[in-house]
């Protein structure tokens, strides 16, 4: 009986069009990030999910960290498009859109605590890059805007940078404790969503307005 020699199936490489390694390079190194923070992976690593040799990111990227600095800049693009839609929703210059801005800040960090994280210190190397920065500061850039338009229909005097720090660092801060699960251990219950539209009227000025106001009226 003749003997048949079994044929190997070879798997053809699959072949990334312009453009697609780099994508794919970004998702693979997003996902390990996700999964094993910004120093628990290598750029080998991040080859092997993405199918690539560990040649391949060398045409798109120098090294690991500068795909994680596009991850951050996508990060903050992202974060101003939602926080751009809240205000929106919520009313330009309004109470309710800088409440509806805050509150989409929290839940961009609830849904992306890796990214978030890196986005604000994790790897501090990459906030020092000089594109990073800049969108950094056009996201807060965008808070400082908000909070200019609505003293100005409401005719405060306060430097608007710097209540939009004031809200930016309260906002920031409590979406950290949350991320860290700091509320779960000392706050049990608390709803921080709710808490955030309880304080910014009071950060922007409105409610000691309203009080001051009222005490005009009585005399």
């Amino acid at each position: 009986m003749a003997l048949t020699k079994e044929r190997t199936a070879v798997r053809p490489k699959k072949r990334f069009h312009h453009g697609d390694l780099r994508e794919a390079l970004i998702a693979a190194t997003r996902e390990l990030l996700i999964e094993h923070g910004p120093d628990g992976f290598t750029l080998a690593d991040a080859c092997r999910r993405a199918g690539v040799t560990t040649a391949a990111p060398y045409k798109h990227f120098r090294d690991k960290q500068e795909i994680l600095e596009e991850i951050v800049l996508r990060g903050f693009a992202e974060l101003t498009a939602t926080n751009t839609k809240a205000v929106a929703e919520g009313g330009p210059g309004t109470i309710a859109g800088i409440t509806a801005m805050g509150i989409s800040y929290l839940d961009f960090a609830v849904a992306h605590p890796a990214i978030f994280r890196l986005m604000f210190g994790h790897k501090s190397e990459i906030r020092k890059v000089k594109q990073v920065d800049e969108t950094g500061r056009q996201c807060l850039k965008h808070v400082i805007d908000e909070v200019a338009a609505y003293s100005r229909k409401h005719g405060h005097t306060a430097d608007a940078e710097a209540v939009a720090i004031r809200l930016w660092t309260f906002v920031h801060g409590a979406s950290s404790l949350e991320l860290d699960g700091d509320y779960a251990r000392v706050a049990r219950g608390l709803d921080v969503r709710k808490m955030i539209a309880d304080v910014t009227p009071m950060l922007l000025g409105a409610v000691r307005q309203k009080h001051t106001s009222a005490r005009v009226k009585k005399r």
